[in-house]
């Protein structure tokens, strides 16, 4: 389907959708219980599909470079905060890797000083909703919007725009594609993790990431300080192994350069 010179693709969701309508049609004629077989299948998939963040089901969803791309990519979900982030920028500082954090709307509001450190030192910001709602792709279309905007102008005020959305735990939803384009932003999850609950399980978290980083990998990790408080010197001892390792054994670039798009537009005071 085109507008004109401009191509707009049926999401796979919609793809989907009708394959197994075309699929019932027929098997309808057999039998009405065969037809629906892939009815059903296709409802299974629209319920579990939003589960994974990889999975571009129901909107475009960037979790990865392009085949061919040879770097990597770090990414920071749920700050800032002023018992982890500082750290980072400062460790990231020292290995000299560039970061993009995904930001919660109130944190940047109650500590709009930590939005303007990481961005002096070179780093980019992306939209990571406004409380961080695990069943925020639950809500109400006019909440899902609500939140997102709210967020979104937050940010402006500190002088800029994410045009990149990562929803909590990478969860997607019908009603994402909608607004986020009425924002400019696009969907960025993540193909390598430590699956580290949110620096709640920070056990050999250096190894976690690199045992299966591939060429091409937006890594995702935590901007939130080790659940436990006697495990800070911990963390940031697996924080020095993994940017040490990447420094040395790969070359990490921008998220910006790995997705090949904007991140993010400055100086809008």
């Amino acid at each position: 389907m085109q507008t004109g010179s401009r191509k707009i693709a049926l999401p796979l969701a919609a793809k989907s959708g009708i394959i197994a309508l075309l699929l019932a049609l027929p098997l309808f004629v057999i039998s009405p219980a065969l037809a629906t077989v892939p009815l059903l299948l296709f409802l299974l998939l629209c319920l579990g599909a939003p589960f994974f963040p990889r999975f571009g089901f129901f909107l475009p969803i960037i979790s990865r470079g392009k085949p061919g791309t040879n770097g990597v990519a770090l990414t920071f979900d749920d700050g800032p905060s002023p018992e982890s982030t500082p750290i980072l920028l400062n460790i990231l500082a020292r290995y000299q890797l560039p970061a993009t954090f995904f930001v919660v709307g109130e944190k940047a509001a109650n500590h709009p000083e930590l939005i303007t450190d990481i961005l002096s030192q070179g780093h980019a910001i992306g939209n990571h909703s406004l409380r961080h709602d695990h069943l925020l792709m639950l809500r109400s279309l006019k909440t899902l919007q609500a939140d997102i905007h709210n967020t979104q102008e937050i940010l402006k005020k500190i002088g800029i725009q994410p045009l990149v959305f990562r929803p909590p735990a990478g969860i997607s939803n019908p009603r994402l594609a909608k607004v986020l384009a009425g924002e400019g932003l696009i969907t960025v999850n993540f193909s390598c993790r430590a699956f580290d609950r949110g620096n709640r399980s920070i056990n050999k978290l250096a190894a976690r990431i690199l045992d299966r980083l591939q060429p091409g990998d937006i890594i995702m990790l935590h901007d939130l300080p080790p659940y436990q408080e006697n495990r800070s010197d911990y963390w940031q001892q697996e924080l020095e192994c993994l940017f040490a390792a990447l420094r040395n054994n790969y070359t990490v670039v921008s998220l910006k350069k790995i997705i090949q798009c904007p991140v993010m537009k400055v100086n809008l005071l």
